[in-house]
């Protein structure tokens, strides 16, 4: 019989713990690509709709008893994230329409720089200057990513993804103020956002002017346009939120944030292996410097806060 000592055990729990989160980091990278190739810029609110709408009966189901045990305070602080979350996914995907694949993976990682440097001026504490120069780093990378065929105005779409990543920070920073939804049972407050976008999604979608309905955008999806929602939905959105329920139990805050930290890596190998997006030299040295100055910036707000590591 083969005994196996616990020194050995422990990092093959922590290995096979490290595994789905891996792979939610891996189809978060693919999202972009994903959503690229079933949204047009007149489908955006409708996909939009159908992207969530099938996964939010799933969460309620899932949830109701913890649902119906929120408080009104917790209900309208999940609903005003909610809204937040409604313009992230506006911004990301009417962005993502209108730049590559590869760009908008990169460019959202920038909320990895931004949320530390508005915590710093919220609580006006200056940042250190190793994380200062890995936001610099950053920057200068998405500069070149975005102007590798030459100098000039930033497309629509980057801009964009820029707005989205900014969101994403005021989400954070909310997330943390907000004193009512701290307590809340990460399940129902997820769903409740997720129901609060979504009604964002199906308002617009009811107003002229603002592309197909979903229900026309959905008769007229492919095998392809189906198979891609579905990625979005059960894998993205679904098995994303489940697999980081479990895993901050079944190992450690930073590890989980460490490892879903790879996203922007993914979503450039899945633009540019799969999607066939081409960069030139200037662009692949844009994507060297993103990924290098948001680990840095991340190892950075480490070392000073090592519990609230973005």
């Amino acid at each position: 019989m083969t005994v196996i000592s616990p020194a050995l055990h422990v990092p093959r729990r922590a290995w096979l713990a490290d595994l789905p989160v891996l792979a939610v980091a891996v189809v978060w990278g693919g999202s972009y690509l994903a959503a690229k190739g079933i949204t047009t810029a007149h489908t955006v609110v409708a996909v939009l709709v159908l992207r969530f709408a099938l996964v939010l009966p799933v969460l309620v189901v899932a949830g109701w008893a913890r649902l119906r045990a929120l408080t009104p305070a917790q209900l309208r602080g999940a609903g005003l994230l909610g809204l937040v979350l409604g313009g992230i996914f506006l911004l990301e995907t009417y962005g993502v329409v209108h730049t590559s694949a590869t760009n908008a993976g990169l460019i959202i990682s920038l909320t990895m720089i931004l949320t530390p440097l508005a915590e710093a001026a919220v609580s006006r504490r200056a940042p250190s200057g190793a994380f200062l120069a890995a936001a610099a780093l950053s920057v200068g990378g998405v500069v070149l990513l975005t102007q590798g065929a030459g100098f000039t105005a930033p497309a629509s779409g980057d801009l964009l993804i820029l707005g989205a990543a900014c969101a994403r920070t005021v989400h954070v920073l909310l997330m943390a103020r907000v004193k009512a939804v701290q307590d809340a049972d990460a399940l129902s407050l997820t769903t409740v956002q997720l129901g609060g976008a979504v009604l964002v999604f199906a308002l617009l979608a009811a107003l002229p002017g603002t592309g197909e309905s979903p229900w026309a955008a959905a008769l007229g999806f492919g095998a392809a346009q189906w198979a891609g929602l579905a990625f979005l939905s059960v894998f993205c959105t679904l098995f994303a939120f489940f697999v980081q329920m479990w895993a901050v139990r079944a190992t450690s805050p930073s590890r989980v944030s460490l490892l879903l930290g790879t996203e922007p890596l993914w979503a450039a190998l899945a633009g540019i292996a799969i999607g066939g997006e081409h960069l030139g030299p200037l662009g692949y040295a844009g994507v060297v410097l993103v990924l290098a100055g948001t680990a840095w910036g991340r190892r950075a707000v480490a070392r000073v806060h090592p519990a609230h590591t973005p």
